[in-house]
């Protein structure tokens, strides 16, 4: 069996590419920036007919099957090649199964439009295109978003389970973890979520993700 993934790790691909690595998951990364063409080839959109990364395919002996949109490749990447045992990132139970599917649905949905927005217009893009305006509206926005995190987080704490649907690291907090990061150039609006700061700094920190992010 063979794993490729289509990506590169500065961009959505670092989830997939996150989860494989913390499960030891062998991989081809298939170098595919989402800027200058690459996802706009033939190649590529018989692949991924949206010209999006990340892509995967992951030839089977039953035959090749093909995922895209980021969530659900990493979601897939756990459920197929993860063990549930209890140790590793995969769900392990249907409570576990249930906090990463709605985690990262939630995430798409109500989190990652105005994280973006902080991330480009207060770090990302060159100084003279930013609109700090934009990034101002999107962190008021943010507050309602990150208010259930932080509550669900407290509540997990409360239960002695430092992680969103565990008491370890599982592919809910790195499909969470990789969007709520590009909360932290707005340092003070994180600053009112200890909860969700002191959980995304365990995420951050483990050296998958590091890697995953290099990934080039």
């Amino acid at each position: 069996m063979t794993l490729k993934i289509y990506g590169i790790g500065a961009s959505r691909a670092q989830r997939p590419l996150w989860t494989a690595l913390e499960l030891d998951v062998p991989f081809e990364l298939v170098s595919t920036p989402y800027a200058g063409g690459a996802t706009r080839t033939p190649e590529f959109l018989a692949i991924n007919p949206n010209g999006h990364i990340p892509a995967l395919i992951d030839e089977r002996p039953e035959g090749a099957v093909t995922v895209w949109e980021s969530m659900a490749c990493a979601l897939y990447i756990a459920r197929v090649h993860g063990k549930a045992d209890g140790q590793t990132i995969a769900p392990a139970t249907p409570r576990e199964e249930a906090e990463a599917l709605r985690w990262s649905f939630w995430t798409v949905s109500e989190l990652e439009s105005d994280a973006l927005t902080v991330l480009m217009h207060r770090m990302a893009m060159p100084e003279d295109q930013r609109k700090p305006e934009l990034a101002d509206k999107a962190e008021s926005r943010l507050k309602v978003p990150l208010a259930v995190l932080e509550a669900h987080l407290q509540a997990q704490n409360a239960k002695g389970e430092a992680y969103l649907a565990a008491n370890r690291f599982t592919v809910a907090d790195v499909c969470v973890a990789c969007v709520a990061s590009w909360v932290r150039p707005a340092a003070a609006l994180l600053a009112q979520y200890p909860a969700v700061s002191a959980w995304l700094k365990l995420c951050l920190v483990r050296p998958a993700q590091a890697q995953a992010r290099g990934l080039k």
